[in-house]
C-alpha cells in the first residue's frame, strides 16, 4: 500500500509540474494559426513489446495514465503488465491481425476513457486510415496528421513531394504496382539493378534487390507476399538501386505551429536483408558540409508537407558525397534511442507534448540549442540463429542475464527467464544502446555489455553483433550497406557452450526418464565421496620413465627398461582392471580425481595403461565422454608416467577393418594427445595385421610393444598347436619387424607358473636385449604366482591392478607383487603404504559402480578357465549378457559351449574381436540347444550370428592353421571370401569429406571427433548429438551421472578451473504440458532455473508430432518454428536436391524448405496451416 501511495504521489507531482509548465488555458499564436494546448491524461499504445513499454515509461514520467492492448497470444507478455491498464483486442483473430483491427482498438480506447493513441512503430503506425479513425473517434493521434501519414506512407506521393521540395531522388515507379508484369516492364525500361520496396510499410519487410532479369518475377511475388503479410497490402514500389551507398537518416521533430528541427542523423548502413542491425549516431566520418545539406533538405521537406511530430527522412549517400531521398518514416523509429542519447532529448515525451499542443520553442527545442554529444550505438538483439542463416528461434527463455553498467541502456519487453518467444511477431528481443565520447569507446562499452548477456533456451544474434563490433572497418566508421555481405568473417562464430543449462537438461532427463546409460545390476551406486590422499600440487611430480622417453625416444626408453634392476610394473587400474570388473564403465571424473596421487607417488611405474581397447567405444557409447579429451586430461595431470594403450593391430580400437590411412592417422593423433606406448596385438596373431599396427605406431613416434596373444599351455606336451616353437617363431618375427618391447598378452590367464618360466626363459635366451612385458588375468587365482615366475625367468615388466581392483577376471594384485619382491634383487621400489593408500581410494570408488559390479554374478575366481579359455575382459561381460538373455542359470552351459565353439572354429586365439566370435557362437548354441555335432551336421541350414559368418569369410584375418573344413564351406556356401589382410584392399578414407559431412549437423566437430566417427560411425554420431544436447556431463559426480540427484540435494560441478556450479534439485512437476513435458526445478548458483523434459513413457499415449532425427539424412525437419503455408510435394514424388518441399512462415518471414538430397518422398508428415516447432518432421526422403 505504501508503494502504491508513493506511486500516485509521484504521479500527482508530475502532473502538477506538467500543468504548471504548460497552463491548461494557454493558447499559442503563430504567424499562421492559433494552437490550443490541451493536456493528455491517458494514452493507449496501439502496439506491443518494447516500444509499448518505452511509451508507457514516458507517460509515467509525465504523470499520464497508460493503457495497453494485447492479443490472445500476448496475454503473458510483459508490455501489458507495464501499463496501468491493459485490454485484450481482436479476440479470435490471428496474432498479427489482432493488432491491425482498427475498430477493436478504437473500441477499447473509447470504452476506457483514453485521450490519445500512440501507434509506436510497425503494425498500424504508418496507416493513414488508422490515424484518421483515431481523430474521427474524438481522440488525439500522437503522430503526423492522417494526410501527411498517407502522403509519406505512399512512396510515390513522398517522391513527388521530394521532387517539389527540390530534394534529390533516384529513378523509380510513378506509383505503386501490383503485378509482376508491371515490374518486368519497369526493369526492361530502366535496367538493373533495382530494389523492390513495400509501398505501405518499411523495416525491410517485402524488400528485394534484383540484379538478374530472370529473378524479377519470382522476387516480386515473394516480396509482395511478405508485404501483404506485414502491412495488409502487397503493393510494391520499384526504384533503381544505388551500389555501395551509406544509409543515413535524419531525425526530425515538428510541431503544430510549423516549426521543424532536426536532431542530427543516424548511420544505419549495417544492414542484413535490408533490415538494420546496428545503428550509430551521429554518422561517423560524415563531411560537415554534406551533413548540413542533408539535414537542411530533410527540414525543408518536412516544412513543405506540413510535418508535425517525430519522423525520419532517409537518404542514400554515395562515395562522392551525393545523397538521394529514399523515403519518410512518418513515425518513431526503432533506433530513436541513440538520437536521445547523443542529444539528451526524450523523443517520446516530445511527441506527446507536441500532440498536446506545445510548440518546440516552448519546449526549449530550437535548432541552436540542439547539440550532439559523443557517439551512441544501438544493437538489436534478436532471437535469430546467425549460424543457421538467421532463422527465427522461438521457445522458452530458460536463462536471461543482461549486460548493464555505465553508458548502457536497455529497451526490452520479454526479457526474463520463463518468457515465451512466439513465432507470430518480430524477433526483436532487446535493444542495447551504448553512449560514450567517441565511437571506439562506445563500441567497447557495447562489446562488454553484450558479452555479459546470458540467454539460454533460444538462439540470439549476439555472436554476430560481437563480430561486427570487433571489425576494424566498423570501429573506423567506414561502413556502407555492403559491409555485412563483404565481410564473411562476421559469420564465423565461436559456439556458445551453454554448459550449465545443458547439464540441467541432463539431470532433468535422468530424473524424469531414468538412467541415460543402461544399468546392468540392481546394485545402486553408493553415496560415498572417495577419500583422496593429499598431494603437494604446487610441487612438480618426480621424474619417471616419461622423461627418458621424451629426451631419448623409444630406443633409449627400451634400453633403460632393459637395464633396470628390479621388476617394473604396469598399472592396469585405469583401463583393463575396470574393463574386467566393472564393464569398462569407470568415468574420467574418478580417474582424474586420483591422477595427481599417481603422478606424485607411482612415478616409477613402467607405464599406466589407461586408453584404447574397449574404453574408446564405451566412453562414447555409454559414458557420453570424448575419449580424446580423457587422454589429454590425464596427460595434463600425470606428466611423468608413460601412458600405454591397447591397439588391435589393423583394427585400431574398433571391431572391424579400416583403411590403412585410418590406422596410421589414429596412431599419430594418439601420440599428439599424450599416448606413449602402443601394445599392438592381433586377435589371431595374424602377422600382416599385427605388423601394420606396429608400423603405424612406430611412424607416429610411439613405443612399439608388439604383443603375442597367448593361449593353450606350453608346459603341456599334449597341446601341440600352440607350442613353445610357435611362440618363439612369432617372437622372432616381431623382433625382426622392429618392436621396441616384446609383449606376452595372456588375455585369459592361462599362463601357469611353470609355463611362464619355460616361455619367458626361452624368449630371453633368444632375444637378450629386448625388454619383455607380460600381461595376464587372475581368473584362476594363480596370477601372482605366474607373474613372479615371469619376473624370475627374465621378464622386465608385468601387469598388475591395485589391490581393490585386482583378482577375479582382473589382473593380479599390485600390492601382493610389491610385497613379495621387497628386499629381493627384483624389488619394485614402490612403498607398500603407497599401494595401500591408492587401493583405499579405489575400494571406495568401486562402490560408485554398483550397477556394473561383476561380483553381482561372479563371487570368486575359477580355475575352469584353463578348460574354457574365456578371456578375463570377456568373462564378466559374457556373464552379464547371459543374464540379460535369460540364460543366467545356464552360465555353466555357456562356458562349456564356449569351449566347444572354440574347437569348432579351429581352436583359435581368443581376444577381441575373435573372442566375441566365440562368445556369440557359444550363446547361439545354448539359446538354440545345439551341440557341436548338431552344428556340424546342420551347418548348411542354420542362420549363424553375423560375427561367426564374417570370421569364416576372413574379415578379421586368417587363423593359425587355417579355417576348419568342411564347416567353413557349409556355413559360407557361395558367400565371398577375403584372401590376405582384410584391410589392404580398402580405399583410403577421405577425412576432409567426412569432416564436411559431420559439420552439416555438428559445426564444431574437431579432427579428433572425425577420427571417432571413422572408428565408430553411428556410436560417434549418437555421442555428438548427446554432447550437443547435454554438454560436458563428464564433470558430474558418478552417482549423479548414473541415477541423477535426489530432490533437495545440492551437488557441486566443476566445469573448469575457477568455474563451479552449485546445483540444488528442488522439485519435479506432477503435471504434464500439452507436449508431454514435465517441468523440473533447480537452483543454480542460488538462482531459480527450470527445464522442461518430455516424459517418454507418459507421452506415448499422447499425440505428439514426431521430430526429425538429427544426423538422419533421410528425414527433413522444420528449420524454424512456423506455420505451413504451402506443401510442394506428395508421397511418391521424385525430388532433386534443392527442390522446394514446403514454405513456412514465422515472424513475418517466409522460408522455403528445400530437399537436402535427391530421392523419392516416402512420407509427408505435415498439412497446410499446421503450426510446427523447430525440427518437427516435414517429410522422409529415400
Amino acid at each position: 500500500m505504501q508503494i502504491l501511495n508513493a506511486r500516485f504521489a509521484l504521479r500527482a507531482t508530475a502532473t502538477n509540474l506538467h500543468a504548471w509548465c504548460s497552463p491548461r488555458s494557454r493558447t499559442a499564436t503563430t504567424d499562421s494559426k492559433t494552437i490550443d494546448y490541451k493536456p493528455i491524461r491517458s494514452v493507449l499504445v496501439a502496439n506491443r513489446g518494447e516500444i509499448a513499454i518505452r511509451v508507457f515509461r514516458a507517460c509515467t514520467e509525465l504523470g499520464i495514465r497508460s493503457v495497453a492492448i494485447y492479443s490472445e497470444q500476448d496475454r503473458l507478455q510483459m508490455h501489458r503488465q507495464k501499463a496501468d491498464e491493459s485490454y485484450i483486442v481482436g479476440k479470435g483473430l490471428p496474432p498479427v491481425e489482432a493488432y491491425l483491427s482498427i475498430p477493436e482498438i478504437i473500441r477499447v480506447a473509447k470504452e476506457n476513457d483514453v485521450d490519445a493513441v500512440h501507434p509506436g512503430y510497425g503494425l498500424l503506425s504508418e496507416r493513414s486510415d488508422f490515424a484518421d479513425a483515431v481523430l474521427k473517434a474524438g481522440l488525439r493521434f500522437i503522430g503526423p496528421s492522417p494526410k501527411v501519414v498517407q502522403q509519406m506512407g505512399d512512396k510515390v506521393a513522398a517522391r513527388a513531394a521530394a521532387i517539389e521540395a527540390k530534394v534529390p531522388i533516384v529513378a523509380g515507379t510513378d506509383g505503386p504496382i501490383t503485378t509482376k508484369e508491371e515490374a518486368l516492364e519497369f526493369c526492361k525500361q530502366h535496367g538493373l539493378p533495382v530494389i523492390f520496396k513495400a509501398a505501405f510499410g518499411g523495416g525491410g519487410r517485402g524488400m528485394r534487390v534484383v540484379r538478374e532479369m530472370s529473378e524479377v518475377a519470382s522476387s516480386f511475388e515473394r516480396a509482395s507476399s511478405e508485404a501483404l503479410g506485414a502491412f495488409g497490402n502487397g503493393s510494391m514500389f520499384i526504384e533503381r538501386f544505388i551500389e555501395r551507398p551509406r544509409h543515413i537518416e535524419v531525425q526530425l521533430l515538428g510541431d503544430k505551429a510549423g516549426n521543424v528541427v532536426h536532431l542530427y542523423e543516424r548511420d544505419c548502413s549495417v544492414q542484413r536483408r535490408h533490415q538494420k542491425v546496428v545503428e550509430i549516431a551521429p554518422a561517423p566520418r560524415l563531411d560537415p558540409e554534406t551533413r548540413k545539406r542533408m539535414t537542411d533538405c530533410a527540414v525543408h521537406l518536412a516544412r513543405h508537407v506540413g510535418y508535425e511530430n517525430a519522423g525520419t527522412v532517409e537518404f542514400l549517400l554515395d562515395d562522392k558525397g551525393n545523397f538521394y531521398f529514399i523515403e519518410v518514416n512518418a513515425r518513431l523509429q526503432v533506433e530513436h534511442t541513440i538520437t536521445e542519447e547523443v542529444t539528451g532529448i526524450d523523443l517520446v515525451q516530445s511527441q506527446i507534448r507536441v500532440a498536446e499542443g506545445m510548440t518546440l520553442p516552448e519546449m526549449g527545442l530550437t535548432q541552436d540549442k540542439i547539440k550532439a554529444e559523443g557517439f551512441a550505438i544501438q544493437c538489436r538483439v534478436t532471437t535469430e540463429d546467425p549460424a543457421n542463416n538467421f532463422q527465427p528461434s522461438t521457445g522458452r527463455i530458460e536463462v536471461f542475464r543482461s549486460g548493464e553498467g555505465m553508458g548502457i541502456r536497455l529497451d526490452s519487453a520479454s526479457t526474463y527467464a520463463g518468457a515465451i518467444i512466439s513465432p507470430y511477431y518480430d524477433s526483436l528481443l532487446v535493444k542495447v544502446i551504448s553512449h560514450a565520447q567517441d565511437l571506439a569507446a562506445s563500441a567497447a562499452k557495447m562489446n562488454r555489455a553484450l558479452r555479459e548477456f546470458r540467454i539460454r533456451g533460444v538462439k540470439t544474434n549476439i555472436p554476430f553483433l560481437l563480430n561486427v563490433l570487433e571489425n576494424q572497418k566498423f570501429l573506423n566508421g567506414a561502413v556502407d550497406t555492403y559491409f555485412i555481405d563483404e565481410n564473411p568473417q562476421l559469420f564465423m562464430f565461436k559456439a556458445s557452450q551453454n554448459r550449465a543449462q545443458k547439464i540441467l537438461n541432463y539431470l532433468g532427463q535422468v530424473l524424469v526418464n531414468g538412467p541415460a546409460t543402461p544399468l546392468a545390476t540392481n546394485i545402486p551406486p553408493s553415496d560415498v565421496k572417495p577419500y583422496i590422499p593429499p598431494v603437494p600440487l604446487a610441487v612438480k611430480p618426480p621424474k619417471g620413465f616419461k622423461e627418458i622417453l621424451t629426451e631419448g625416444g623409444p630406443e633409449a626408453f627400451a634400453k633403460a627398461v632393459r637395464q633396470n634392476k628390479g621388476l617394473l610394473l604396469m598399472d592396469t587400474t585405469f583401463r583393463d582392471a575396470h574393463q574386467s570388473l566393472l564393464a569398462t564403465r569407470v568415468r574420467t571424473h574418478d580417474l582424474l580425481a586420483v591422477a595427481p596421487y599417481v603422478a606424485h607417488n607411482l612415478h616409477n611405474l613402467y607405464s599406466l595403461e589407461n586408453w584404447g581397447g574397449a574404453t574408446f567405444d564405451v566412453a562414447l557409447r555409454f559414458l557420453h565422454e570424448c575419449p580424446w579429451e580423457r587422454l589429454e586430461d590425464m596427460r595434463r595431470m600425470i606428466p611423468n608416467v608413460p601412458f600405454q594403450m591397447l591397439l588391435r593391430g589393423a583394427n585400431a580400437v574398433g571391431y572391424t577393418n579400416y583403411p590403412d590411412n585410418v590406422v596410421f592417422e589414429f596412431c599419430d593423433m594418439a601420440v599428439k594427445a599424450g599416448m606413449d606406448i602402443f601394445r599392438v596385438f592381433d586377435s589371431l596373431n595374424y602377422l600382416p595385421n599385427l605388423i601394420l599396427g606396429m608400423e603405424a605406431a612406430g611412424k607416429a613416434g610411439g613405443v612399439v610393444e608388439a604383443a603375442i596373444s597367448y593361449t593353450g599351455d606350453v608346459s603341456d606336451p599334449n597341446k601341440k598347436k600352440y607350442d613353445l616353437k610357435y611362440y618363439l617363431n612369432l617372437a622372432d618375427e616381431l623382433v625382426k619387424a622392429g618392436t621396441h618391447v616384446l609383449g606376452i598378452k595372456d588375455m585369459a590367464g592361462l599362463l601357469k607358473p611353470q609355463a611362464a618360466e619355460m616361455l619367458i626363459s626361452a624368449i630371453r635366451a633368444k632375444h637378450p636385449a629386448v625388454p619383455i612385458h607380460v600381461h595376464t588375468h587372475d581368473t584362476s587365482g594363480a596370477g601372482v604366482a605366474a607373474m613372479l615366475a615371469c619376473a624370475r625367468a627374465g621378464a622386465d615388466v608385468v601387469d598388475a591392478a591395485v589391490d581393490s581392483m585386482s583378482g577375479l577376471t582382473s589382473q593380479p594384485s599390485l600390492g601382493a607383487l610389491v610385497a613379495s619382491l621387497q628386499g629381493t634383487p627384483l624389488d619394485t621400489d614402490i612403498p607398500l603404504q603407497t599401494v595401500s593408500e591408492y587401493s583405499a581410494y579405489w575400494e571406495q570408488a568401486r562402490t560408485l559402480y554398483g550397477p556394473f559390479e561383476c561380483t553381482a554374478t561372479m563371487k570368486s575366481g575359477n580355475a575352469d578357465v584353463y578348460l574354457n579359455e574365456i578371456p578375463g575382459g570377456q568373462y564378466t561381460n559374457l556373464q552379464f549378457q547371459a543374464f540379460s538373455l535369460g540364460l543366467g542359470s545356464q552360465f555353466e552351459e555357456v562356458k562349456k559351449a564356449y569351449r566347444e565353439a572354440n574347437l569348432l572354429l579351429g581352436d583359435i586365439i581368443k581376444v577381441t574381436p575373435s573372442s566375441k566370435v566365440v562368445g556369440d557362437f557359444a550363446q547361439f548354441m545354448v539359446q538354440n540347444k545345439l551341440t557341436a555335432s548338431e552344428i556340424t551336421a546342420r551347418a548348411e541350414e542354420l542362420s549363424f550370428p553375423k560375427s561367426v559368418v564374417e570370421f569364416f569369410q576372413g574379415a578379421i584375418g586368417i587363423p593359425y592353421g587355417g579355417f576348419p573344413e568342411p564347416l567353413r564351406s557349409k556355413i559360407l556356401k557361395d558367400m565371398p571370401r577375403i584372401e590376405g589382410r582384410p584391410g589392404q584392399e580398402l580405399p583410403p578414407l577421405d577425412f576432409t569429406k567426412l569432416k564436411q559431412e559431420l559439420q552439416e549437423n555438428y559445426p564444431g566437430v574437431t579432427d579428433q571427433d572425425v577420427m571417432s566417427a571413422a572408428m565408430y560411425p553411428q556410436v560417434a554420431n549418437d555421442f555428438f548429438r548427446i554432447r550437443d544436447k547435454y554438454g560436458p556431463v563428464k564433470h558430474l559426480d558418478t552417482k549423479t551421472f548414473l541415477v541423477g540427484p535426489t530432490v533437495g540435494e545440492t551437488i557441486e560441478v566443476k566445469i573448469e578451473r575457477g568455474k563451479t556450479l552449485d546445483i540444488k534439485t528442488l522439485a519435479i512437476s506432477d503435471e504434464m504440458t500439452a507436449a508431454g513435458e514435465r517441468e523440473v526445478f533447480f537452483e543454480l548458483n542460488g538462482q531459480l532455473r527450470s527445464v522442461f523434459i518430455r516424459d517418454d513413457q507418459a507421452s506415448k499415449e499422447m499425440k505428439i508430432h514426431p521430430k526429425a532425427v538429427k544426423g538422419d539424412k533421410n528425414q527433413v525437419g522444420a528449420p524454424m518454428p512456423g506455420t505451413v503455408l504451402t506443401i510442394k510435394v506428395k508421397e511418391g514424388d521424385k525430388v532433386d536436391k534443392g527442390q522446394p518441399i514446403a514454405v513456412l512462415s514465422a515472424m513475418k518471414m517466409e522460408m522455403i524448405v528445400q530437399a537436402p538430397r535427391a530421392g523419392t518422398i516416402v512420407s509427408v508428415a505435415i498439412t497446410n496451416g499446421q503450426k510446427l516447432e523447430g525440427d518437427d518432421l516435414i517429410c522422409t526422403i529415400e
